[in-house]
């Protein structure tokens, strides 16, 4: 008869190996922990020797994981990442009073995610949601190191295991100040407006990558002459004269010209893109995250145009 062997480790000493990992130094765990510097330093030194194992080896100022340390990360965060959905999904079976709701959703979502979570924050009321607005790139780790559930974004990467929905529209637009004379052409070619400077946002921006393509695509080269981190940088300088830029429509607003923009009429523009939710297809969602997915699909219940709706699955 097979007897089930019981880890060699503690819950604080994996807990404290899994901040160093994710934090890169035994300082910042610490210090996120709320544990003192030695403290910390004591249990990884335990937790290597319980485990007769090489875990961590210093690297600058911090450290790195060896081999041994990422095999031993990827398995300690699907630990907590189980313990915590046994906790939410224990929870929500009393009726989903509580639990935790955890996404994260490119910058230029900002302008209708509270949209999206406003009906449903007050539907389940006693539900956290944690939502993390960054740029694609940083959208795309916290997916792969499992620190959120749910991402919404316009270009999902091909290189994680992930499920995706996409549910509505984003066309990508070409904007101009009020008053500039290529606005008051009722249409202009991609070779006409490429001879004005460009403003982009930053590298990791979904926006930007997408824009990227599509000139490539049209064999076009229009080097950015000003990159900015924000839509609202963007606008501001375009507004002002520095140059012309591809944004989102949502980032317009119902009034482009009270904000001193006007969108141009460019053959072969918007770029037609969607928004999607994604989610990793190897690893459960929690009930509270089973459930949004379900009210997205509700609200938005129409299949795109040759795309198919997946139904989230109820384990």
């Amino acid at each position: 008869m097979n007897t089930l062997r019981l880890p060699r480790a503690s819950l604080q000493q994996l807990r404290s190996f899994e901040a160093v990992a994710r934090l890169g130094g035994i300082g910042k765990a610490a210090e996120a922990l709320h544990l003192a510097q030695p403290t910390v330093s004591t249990q990884l030194k335990e937790l290597a020797q319980a485990l007769n194992l090489h875990l961590l080896e210093p690297e600058g100022r911090g450290v790195r994981l060896t081999p041994h340390g990422e095999l031993l990360a990827d398995t300690v965060r699907d630990l907590f990442t189980r313990w915590r959905r046994f906790e939410e999904d224990a929870l929500a079976m009393q009726g989903l009073q509580k639990g935790r709701l955890k996404l994260a959703a490119v910058t230029t979502t900002e302008y209708f995610i509270p949209d999206l979570l406003g009906p449903f924050a007050r539907q389940y009321p006693g539900l956290r949601i944690d939502l993390a607005v960054e740029n694609r790139d940083a959208v795309i780790q916290h997916l792969a190191r499992g620190d959120v559930e749910l991402a919404v974004m316009m270009l999902p990467p091909t290189d994680l295991a992930l499920e995706r929905w996409p549910f509505l529209e984003n066309p990508l637009v070409l904007i101009a100040p009020v008053g500039h004379p290529l606005a008051q052409r009722s249409r202009l070619r991609l070779s006409e407006v490429i001879k004005e400077a460009r403003l982009t946002r930053e590298p990791g921006s979904g926006t930007r990558q997408a824009t990227d393509q599509y000139l490539a695509a049209q064999g076009v080269s229009w080097p950015a002459r000003l990159a900015l981190g924000s839509n609202e940088a963007i606008k501001h300088a375009v507004a002002a004269g520095l140059g012309l830029a591809i944004l989102s429509r949502h980032t317009l607003g119902p009034d482009p010209a009270s904000q001193g923009l006007v969108e141009l009429k460019v053959t072969g523009l918007p770029i037609r893109r969607m928004w999607h939710v994604a989610w990793r297809s190897d690893r459960s969602l929690s009930l509270p995250a089973r459930t949004f997915l379900a009210a997205l699909r509700q609200q938005f219940s129409e299949t795109p145009p040759g795309r198919e709706v997946p139904r989230p699955e109820a384990g």
